[in-house]
């Protein structure tokens, strides 16, 4: 085999990627590749440019181009994704922690950072990124979080313990919350299920083909099923102003602002992401 530098091997990887990615989007993915194959960072892949590559990353490279031109997420391949700062695992178990996720938990940190000892519930917690990142930034919480998924659920305690941050875990179904007897937390955040399933057609095939429909779709007659169940489970969770915070469908937030606020929730207030696209919801307990 014709021996080969690593910037001829990046080179060729990306040009293979480019096409149905895009230059930014495949630069990005072989420079992520050569971190989980060889441990590289930028620097590295500058000063080693011009050193031959072993057959063995070679064949690595190729076998990670291949499947990525099948539509399958660089998240899955590796098992790792970034989220906040930090390296989770993920796998077909669990959703890729999107960047609207992270803002979520910025403005959460930003909005409860000088409060110490606070009590947290994740619902839906999937991969545990919520929940790994608030333990990781709200000083001395202790955080509790939910899935129904047992898989997800064994993703989220590895993510737990690998960055060791305690985070109790139960396997519960967040359309079937029972009432607490008496308050119990201070923060309680959702990303749950919120894609409506006539948006199937407009996703991209890699997204519907790997990652799991049950953390994804709701049907159009009942789009807000999670987010009432969990808001009429915080009315009995929450502590008094304690505060509840959603990622929501910006095609159906306005809806659920109005439903929150005929049930009597103080404050409720629909944000924005970075795509200025009405995505956040957060709302104080009366």
């Amino acid at each position: 085999m014709e021996s080969l530098t690593l910037e001829q091997l990046c080179r060729d990887a990306a040009s293979r990627l480019q096409p149905r990615y895009g230059q930014g989007e495949a630069h990005w993915m072989v420079r992520i590749m050569m971190r989980e194959l060889k441990g590289y960072s930028q620097v590295d892949l500058a000063v080693k440019a011009r050193n031959p590559v072993s057959d063995f990353l070679r064949g690595k490279t190729d076998d990670t181009v291949r499947r990525l031109l099948q539509g399958e997420p660089i998240q899955y391949i590796f098992g790792i994704t970034d989220f906040y700062g930090l390296r989770l695992h993920v796998s077909p178990d669990v959703l890729i922690p999107r960047p609207e996720t992270a803002e979520l938990v910025d403005i959460i940190v930003k909005e409860n950072s000088s409060r110490s000892d606070l009590s947290v519930l994740d619902v839906c917690t999937g991969s545990g990124c919520i929940a790994v990142a608030l333990a990781r930034n709200l000083p001395f919480s202790k955080v509790e979080a939910i899935d129904i998924s047992a898989p997800a659920l064994e993703i989220a305690r590895r993510n737990a313990a690998e960055l060791k941050v305690r985070i109790d875990f139960l396997q519960a179904d967040a359309l079937k919350l029972a009432p607490e007897t008496s308050p119990q937390f201070d923060v309680i955040v959702s990303n749950p299920p919120y894609v409506l399933d006539s948006e199937r057609r407009d996703m991209e095939a890699n997204v519907l083909a790997h990652e799991p429909a049950l953390a994804l779709f709701v049907p159009d007659n009942d789009p807000l099923r999670f987010y009432t169940s969990i808001a009429r489970y915080a009315l009995t969770a929450l502590k008094p102003e304690g505060r509840l915070y959603f990622e929501v469908n910006p095609l159906t937030v306005e809806q659920l602002a109005k439903e929150m606020r005929a049930d009597g929730w103080s404050d409720v207030t629909v944000l924005p992401d970075s795509s200025r696209r009405r995505r956040f919801l957060s709302a104080i307990r009366p």
